[in-house]
């Protein structure tokens, strides 16, 4: 019978709440509404309670996926100008599909001129490109500018808002619904932290050539200059996006993206009293998610694992791969206490595939939802002819393993 085969050692050099390197964060299903947290409830991290004062909070990585720190994640709030990530995302994939163009010119329609809040100052009966516009909403949240362009593309905002349900649903946001593309109020446009750090790491991921437009400092329109409201630009290091948000329901709102060297964070956070205190708590919660933890490559797609013995093989050994990049985050204070077992059935029969999963590597630690990972066969492995496979036969019959 094969014996289960168990490899067991302290790891010094890697880290938890691992996925494939570079790949888009994903949550778990969850539930459509979580309950709110009370006013003045921590925010639960790996690493113990931390106190905000906002009232949904999340912090993840955008490569690995793991959640730092959260505060009512899942809870369906208002996300104000925070969902105009949906109306750029949309933007960005018709200009990627060349269904639309960045010097294509949309009308201005009286609508469009009336809208009410944030504004890029668009004239009525004019003509803007697609270009000015996508920038009259990044940096300027022009809610304008925002009708031009759901106009221009569907024909009305609310054709528009049924498109960015669409696409909610492609991405997997399944706590979103839209109901326009400014984020002007309405009791069923709702969103999650979970949803909107998604949507932003989708934007990085997805489209590169137009995420940069999210670092400018300012735009000029109708002879108006207006500042980029993300208050973490020019303050926090590798702050490079992404959108605020505000209404009387819902507070002051953020998401906020800052890159350094190899990692980016993403925070959202909503519910906050002021501008002040907005610009404060992104600002330190950003430091304490660089300060606290740390990347680490656990393996490389092509690095051997183990080397499992074959029985009845023209080769005696195969080595085990992950067969893809793991990187992993890590609380840098439990670095040495993490764990990592490798498990397969010893010996492997053959014949063997190369890809053929054959047993797991784990990764735990104390405190520490574990990790699981696949380890695939490295290489073919052909059954022996009959002739030699009977001096194998023979020898394991003799020794009872």
């Amino acid at each position: 019978m094969p014996k289960r085969r168990d490899v067991i050692g302290a790891v010094t050099a890697i880290g938890l709440f691992g996925s494939e390197a570079h790949a888009q964060a994903r949550a778990p299903s969850r539930a459509s509404r979580a309950p709110a947290a009370p006013a003045g409830t921590p925010a639960t991290t790996p690493l113990g309670p931390v106190d905000t004062l906002g009232r949904q909070v999340l912090i993840i990585d955008a490569d690995t996926g793991a959640t730092l720190l959260e505060k009512s994640a899942d809870e369906r709030m208002t996300p104000s100008s925070m969902s105009k990530l949906m109306t750029a995302y949309v933007v960005f994939d018709l200009l990627k599909q060349g269904r639309l163009k960045m010097d294509q010119e949309l009308p201005v329609s009286e609508r469009a001129w009336r809208m009410g809040g944030s504004k890029m100052f668009v004239q009525i009966n004019s003509s803007v490109k697609v270009d000015d516009l996508l920038h009259g909403v990044i940096i300027q949240s022009g809610n304008d500018a925002c009708v031009v362009l759901a106009e221009g593309i569907s024909g009305s905002e609310a054709q528009f808002a049924e498109l960015m349900n669409d696409y909610a649903k492609r991405l997997e946001l399944t706590n979103s619904t839209f109901r326009n593309a400014t984020g002007w109020p309405d009791p069923e446009h709702k969103m999650t932290c979970r949803d909107l750090a998604s949507l932003a790491a989708h934007i990085v991921k997805d489209f590169p050539e137009y995420f940069p437009i999210y670092s400018q400092r300012s735009f000029r329109w109708n002879e108006i200059n207006q500042e980029n409201r993300n208050p973490l630009l020019g303050r926090v290091a590798g702050a490079d996006g992404m959108k605020t948000g505000h209404t009387d329901e819902a507070g002051y709102g953020l998401v906020g993206t800052v890159k350094r060297g190899e990692r980016r964070l993403i925070l959202v956070i909503n519910g906050l009293p002021s501008m002040a205190s907005r610009r404060e708590e992104a600002e330190r919660l950003m430091e304490w998610g660089f300060r606290e933890f740390e990347n680490v490559s656990l393996f490389r797609a092509s690095d051997t694992i183990e080397e499992a013995p074959v029985y009845l093989g023209e080769q005696l050994k195969v080595p085990l791969v992950g067969g893809r990049d793991v990187l992993l985050t890590l609380p840098r204070q439990w670095r040495r206490n993490l764990q990592v077992k490798v498990r397969y059935d010893s010996p492997v029969p053959a014949p063997v595939a190369k890809g053929q999963e054959l047993g797991k590597l784990e990764v735990s630690g104390a405190g520490v939802p574990p990790m699981t990972v696949p380890l695939l066969a490295g290489a073919d492995v052909a059954k022996l002819g009959l002739i030699p496979r009977i001096p194998a036969v023979l020898g394991r019959m003799i020794s009872g393993a």
